[in-house]
């Protein structure tokens, strides 16, 4: 598995001693069963960027911390200079390159993401709250609760991200696009 997977997995296991609560109680806040919950705190399975802002939001942990493993410290301004920003590499296909990962108490959670073509059906998943999605390059297909969209570069979308979406790059390219997780 990857080694920042690991790395998340253990701040996640280090996150539930220091809090005191049991995996079930997790699992239960992820609203996942508490076999695939230890999936993920074992480092066997990627974890859903859903599953850690459903963690960050109910224990009040900076999603960064968990991502990152660095705590933010900024309370005036953020600057993040093209091609700088804190990145993650989840998978072989998806990159999380963050804008605002050394900003303290943010509102929201702005990433560059880019997905590499596949042949794999499209992941879907849900978190609490909202997102806006802005394609910078290329060409996705987003899935809404079953609703297939086709969105081109400079395209964007504002959605409840409690629905069920997913995307892929389209066209056997590289897709870039903004999502800020509110």
């Amino acid at each position: 598995m990857n080694e920042q997977i690991k790395q998340i997995a253990e701040r996640l296991k280090g996150l539930r001693d220091a809090l005191e609560v049991s995996e079930q109680e997790l699992a239960d806040v992820c609203s996942i069963s508490k076999e695939e919950y230890i999936s993920y705190e074992s480092g066997e399975k990627d974890i859903p960027v859903s599953i850690l802002h459903r963690i960050s939001q109910k224990y009040g942990v900076e999603m960064t911390s968990l991502l990152f493993g660095e705590d933010p410290h900024m309370r005036s301004y953020y600057l993040t200079r093209k091609g700088q920003g804190t990145a993650m590499e989840r998978t072989k296909a998806y990159k999380y390159q963050s804008l605002a990962a050394g900003f303290i108490n943010r509102k929201s959670d702005p990433y560059v993401v880019t997905v590499e073509p596949n042949d794999k059906p499209i992941h879907l998943n849900s978190h609490p709250g909202q997102e806006f999605n802005m394609v910078l390059e290329g060409r996705m297909m987003l899935s809404l609760n079953g609703k297939e969209m086709v969105l081109e570069e400079g395209d964007s979308i504002y959605f409840d991200s409690g629905i069920m979406h997913g995307m892929k790059a389209l066209d056997g390219k590289t897709v870039r696009f903004l999502a800020i997780i509110m």
